[in-house]
């Protein structure tokens, strides 16, 4: 491949500036890393030659604009200051902060200082998106102990108090479950003074310390928002759900668990979040004028949500301005990964599709195990192995690696911290069920525990229960609940092929708004298959029919009068380029047979579904082959 002449510096070397380097080394771009460690995860897999020095150093960025023509970051806590008089220093001398005609720029610094600056106070953060009118937990800014415990009035207890600046992965979070405890945790914030008490805007106390209101959320969720260097560039990868451990990311279901409506609301509201984020400008002194200039900005953004119980009401948490922890599942299953998507726009480069090529994937972090921690001890004692002299990483990839379908990735970390991640594991599928299996099986390996102890869907996550749950495939719907000694068993059948569905009721008649609501978003929800009842006047197959375009199944339903024969007729008398399916009047056993075999068409875990149920009531008839040969038709 012929090298691409640009050359782009990242600040940081971790694991994130890794898989940077492996989509790097595809497009034939070359990555400069500045970091303290000589052999950091990303410079194990580059030749180049690197900065060993501190990313937050101003004469190692200084350096570094020296030598590339893009800088970009794979971690927020770096030296803004630095990094916006070099900006400034372009604006001044008239480059533009993007890639326009050749000769038009010196350096391109994406996300922009500015952008960096913001996102790392992060109630600076929720400022600005709550200014941008972007949903956000309540928050206030606190001064003092007093103030806190003033705040605890108000939000009542528990609530959060932050650290504004320097926080991740829980690290920087303390839980204020009541007035008591407001001490301790002001104490372990500031290291048990106030020396980190600076002066802020206006020349006003700053703390360095936030509180946040504790939300009741359904769900965690996130999405990874490409930017690119033109003007209304953005894509936006699935949304996905993830479930914390301990304050860190520990599974990532793509796509999340969740309706197709609220996938499109959650993800123009991280878009809109990032172009809040992003929209903020610079004020610079010009031949003794002081002016506004915006600062282009480019890559990838990852971007935290919480999805609220109740009324789908979603609020953004945070925004890292790099790629993400909850985006490594893109490698696998998207057709562009992010860390591609971030090459590509920094340098301004077409951006990558960011749609799933898989139906559904999962990702599952890799944290450190200590030869000391008990459930590793146990593990050794159970396989007769001495846990002094055994790897627990050499354990949990060779278990992981016999995982059919998995895809390991570990970071190259020479030590092994307890809790430190150590790398991630991947797997796709072509339904949840699939994945959800895959994942068990993973949580026992990297959590020594076997299989059945290693439940995903309940993760303590602080004051709620957070788990997966696939979004339904098959939608069952009836004009009134005296269908539905009937269509439950529609149900009871997609249970056992493990379908996801929705049941409830809609009138064609008497709810007819939210009927042609229902149908015509069905699609939109994720939906792949509908099946309606038809009983009493029997218009509801067809009309849903009429509104959508997935395969409507109809069930005729045995009314009081006519047997179900009349919603039969219906059913089958449709116009033509309106087709409904059908079975037997009150089969909807049959329907949601019919629905799994649907699904089965483009699903190889539902097609084994199938062909196991032919295959067991291949073998009861079998039985009573045998059984009526035995005894004889007068005994049998």
């Amino acid at each position: 491949m012929v090298k691409n002449q640009k050359t782009i510096g990242v600040l940081g070397g971790g694991q994130l500036g890794r898989m940077m380097q492996e989509a790097a080394h595809r497009l034939g771009v070359e990555l400069v890393f500045v970091d303290p460690q000589q052999d950091s995860p990303a410079k194990q897999l580059s030749n180049a030659e690197h900065i060993h020095k501190a990313f937050t150093d101003k004469e190692a960025i200084f350096e570094l604009a020296s030598k590339v023509d893009v800088i970009t970051m794979e971690i927020e806590h770096v030296d803004t200051s630095a990094l916006t008089e070099l900006s400034v220093d372009q604006m001044r001398n008239g480059k533009a902060q993007d890639f326009g005609a050749a000769g038009e720029r010196d350096l391109g610094i994406y996300p922009s200082p500015k952008v960096i600056e913001v996102i790392q106070d992060k109630y600076i953060q929720h400022r600005v998106l709550k200014d941008a009118g972007i949903a956000v937990a309540d928050f206030s800014d606190v001064e003092s102990v007093e103030q806190a415990i003033t705040i605890g009035e108000r939000y009542g207890y528990p609530y959060l108090l932050k650290s504004k600046r320097g926080a991740y992965d829980g690290r920087g979070n303390v839980v204020v479950k009541a007035k008591e405890d407001i001490r301790m945790a002001w104490d372990q914030l500031t290291g048990g003074g106030c020396s980190n008490i600076t002066m802020g805007e206006n020349g006003t106390r700053d703390s360095g310390i936030y509180a946040e209101k504790m939300v009741n959320f359904d769900k965690e969720i996130a999405v990874m928002v490409v930017k690119g260097l033109k003007a209304g560039e953005t894509e936006s990868y699935p949304i996905v759900e993830t479930i914390q451990k301990n304050n860190i990311c520990h599974v990532v279901y793509a796509p999340a668990g969740i309706d197709g409506l609220l996938m499109e609301k959650a993800k123009e509201l991280a878009e809109k979040a990032v172009e809040s984020i992003c929209n903020i400008p610079y004020e610079i002194e010009c031949d003794g004028q002081k002016q506004k200039v915006f600062g282009n900005s480019a890559g990838v953004f990852g971007v935290e949500m919480f999805l609220l119980q109740g009324e789908g009401e979603i609020l953004v948490n945070e925004i890292a301005p790099r790629p993400h922890n909850s985006g490594h599942y893109t490698i696998e299953a998207c057709e562009t990964s992010q860390f591609e998507n971030h090459i590509r726009s920094v340098l301004g480069m077409p951006i990558g599709s960011t749609n799933l090529k898989v139906p559904n994937a999962a990702m599952v972090n890799i944290l450190g195990v200590s030869n000391e921690d008990e459930c590793f001890i146990e593990y050794c004692k159970a396989h007769n192995i001495d846990s002094a002299k055994t790897s627990p990483m050499d354990v949990i990839v060779n278990k992981l690696l016999a995982v059919k379908g998995s895809t390991v990735h570990m970071y190259g970390k020479s030590e092994n911290k307890k809790g430190r991640k150590m790398g991630h594991v991947t797997v796709v599928g072509d339904s949840a069920v699939v994945v959800e299996k895959k994942v068990k099986e993973i949580l026992g390996i990297v959590n020594f525990k076997t299989p059945e102890n290693s439940q995903p869907r309940q993760v303590e996550t602080g004051t709620v229960q957070s788990g997966y749950k696939p979004a339904p495939l098959v939608a069952i719907i009836m004009g009134s609940d005296s269908d539905l000694p009937v269509m439950k068993q529609a149900a009871v059948q997609l249970e056992k092929f493990n379908v996801p569905y929705e049941l409830t009721i809609v009138s064609a008649h008497r709810t007819a708004h939210r009927m042609v609501e229902y149908a015509t978003n069905a699609h939109k929800r994720g939906f792949k298959v509908i099946i309606a009842g038809a009983g009493g006047a029997a218009h509801l197959p067809g009309m849903v029919a009429a509104l959508t375009p997935l395969p409507v199944i109809g069930v005729p339903v045995k009314g009081r009068t006519l047997d179900g024969v009349d919603s039969l007729y219906s059913i089958v008398q449709m116009p033509s380029g309106i087709p409904v399916a059908t079975v037997a009047i009150n089969n909807a056993d049959n329907a949601g047979i019919l629905a799994a075999r649907i699904l089965a068409s483009s699903s190889g875990s539902y097609l084994d579904g199938v062909q196991a149920q032919l295959d067991n009531l291949n073998a009861e008839v079998s039985k009573k082959i045998d059984r009526i040969e035995q005894v004889g038709w007068r005994d049998y």
